[in-house]
């Protein structure tokens, strides 16, 4: 295992694609955002939310709208020598 933090800023409009990682996810929302699945209403990611994405369980799928960016603290705890990111198609 291996453990990755990063600080990730997504702007309006920027997508976050559906995806998986071979391991476990952490986030801490920096600053919130309005997002939105396509297909559904916007929803809001507020600022100081906390999040876990278990491992091989997809995520993402969504689109940075409103007027602010959205800016995540982010820490996976992943296998090593694998992709950090596999991305859905």
């Amino acid at each position: 295992m291996e453990v990755i933090s990063t600080v990730v800023e997504f702007k309006i409009g920027e997508t976050i694609d559906l995806h998986s990682h071979h391991g476990i996810e952490t986030i801490y929302v920096i600053q919130g955002a309005s997002v939105q699945v396509p297909g559904k209403d916007p929803r809001t990611l507020p600022t100081g939310a906390t999040l876990v994405n278990l491992r091989d369980v997809k995520h993402g799928g969504f689109k940075v709208v409103g007027d602010t960016s959205l800016k995540l603290f982010t820490v996976h705890v992943v296998d090593q020598g694998k992709p950090l990111y596999d991305y859905s198609k």
